[in-house]
């Protein structure tokens, strides 16, 4: 039992889903009227377009593909990323109670084109509130996810599958600003999020002392 624990005790970062979920949906159902606007010119001389709403629902996968493959792959990365999200997620609900922020009457009320796209980002807007905006988690799970990929030593074409979450990472950041969904300042703030917490979270030396002891002592129970 205690080897079973010392393997898989990682797994223990999946309860964060109980507090973050009742946080973020409490935020999504108590709409206030009062937020500070997010909005910047950029955001509109960016076109709506639908067709970005496939890479914007494609990152659901993208997120749990990521989870699931280090989870099993490697313990030290897969905590590494889990506390990376986790840290940055708990940062933004903190920053959506104390900064309520929103996106205004950014998103189209008329589409261009009627098609399954379009369909979906009714959907979308429907179940998804312009509030809360500010930073993007969208967009900085995505590049947790990338730098993960980019730090990770268990690909064995790690170029190749760099190349391919860059590409795949590009699309979704993009559709959150084409889909207006965010404003450029989510995903700028989102990225200084990101710097903020990297040496937290790989320059650690407690951090990286840990996982040390943890390889040695897993040597010697395999010696």
């Amino acid at each position: 039992m205690k080897a079973f624990f010392k393997k898989w005790w990682h797994a223990l970062l999946g309860l964060y889903a109980l507090i973050y979920m009742p946080c973020f949906t409490y935020l999504e159902k108590h709409v206030i009227d009062e937020y500070h606007l997010i909005h910047c010119g950029i955001d509109d001389k960016i076109p709506f377009c639908e067709y970005f709403i496939i890479p914007y629902f494609f990152w659901f996968a993208f997120i749990a593909i990521a989870c699931v493959y280090f989870f099993f792959k490697s313990q030290e990365e897969c905590v590494r990323m889990g506390l990376y999200l986790i840290i940055g997620m708990s940062t933004a609900i903190i920053i959506y109670f104390v900064f309520p922020n929103g996106l205004g009457s950014i998103r189209p009320t008329e589409f261009p084109r009627d098609n399954f796209c379009t369909d979906m980002v009714k959907f979308l807007y429907k179940s998804d509130t312009s509030t809360n905006v500010l930073p993007s988690l969208h967009v900085f799970n995505t590049l947790v996810v990338v730098i993960a990929v980019f730090k990770s030593k268990t690909f064995k074409r790690p170029k190749l599958m760099r190349t391919i979450v860059s590409v795949i990472a590009v699309f979704i950041c993009l559709s959150t600003v084409f889909l207006k969904q965010h404003s450029v300042y989510d995903l700028l703030a989102a990225v200084a999020l990101i710097l903020i917490l990297y040496p937290l979270i790989y320059k650690n030396k407690l951090l990286s002392r840990c996982f040390k002891h943890n390889g040695r002592d897993t040597e010697k129970e395999g010696a």
